[in-house]
């Protein structure tokens, strides 16, 4: 019985320096509800409950400014630059080997 006590206090202490640990680290524009003081009490005085309430209630899960908007492959104009890149060097490529081949079809002529 005591182990089992023993191992449970060990992981309240856990999680309780996990939860303060991470609301140290968390950008204060992510904190809802109260400032970090408030919240650092609240973890230590009520150990599981602060720490899950924390977890639950006081941090914004997106990061402000909201997610980043994918852009469909027609609308993003790195990807359209890419293709253009693409099709220069393609049409590059070409003439050099066009000039390569002329350059082997002019053998010198046997007199």
């Amino acid at each position: 019985m005591t182990r089992l006590l023993v191992v449970l206090a060990v992981v309240v202490v856990a999680f309780t320096v996990y939860a303060v640990i991470d609301l140290i680290m968390t950008d204060r524009s992510r904190v809802r509800a109260l400032n970090k003081g408030l919240w650092v009490i609240i973890i230590v005085v009520v150990p599981v409950i602060g720490g899950v309430l924390w977890l639950t209630l006081g941090k914004s899960r997106r990061q402000p400014g909201g997610p980043a908007r994918r852009l469909a492959p027609d609308d993003d104009p790195e990807f359209l630059n890419g293709i253009i890149r693409d099709r220069e060097t393609e049409e590059r490529i070409r003439r050099l080997e066009q000039e390569l081949a002329d350059l082997d079809d002019d053998s010198p002529s046997k007199e």
